[in-house]
């Protein structure tokens, strides 16, 4: 299996014309090529879930920092 990400823009115009996103994942698998429209998140957050879900306090950073004060509490 191949697995690759291309700029609409790199592919013939038919095919930007059914595309609506400016990337597109392609996936190659037994022969079979599939084009998979990738929309990029705006905001570049990434949502936590689990017990730190609804905490909008709780930030990646402080997240990480919290797992390393843990994992040295362990030792």
């Amino acid at each position: 299996m191949t697995e690759i990400v291309l700029n609409t823009s790199t592919l013939p115009e038919p095919l930007t014309r059914l595309i609506a996103t400016e990337k597109v994942r392609v996936k190659e698998l037994n022969g079979v090529v599939q084009l998979f429209p990738v929309k990029e998140n705006v905001d570049c957050t990434v949502e936590l879930r689990g017990m730190f879900a609804g905490d909008p306090e709780m930030t990646m950073d402080r997240f990480l920092e919290r797992t390393r004060v843990d994992k040295g509490l362990d030792l």
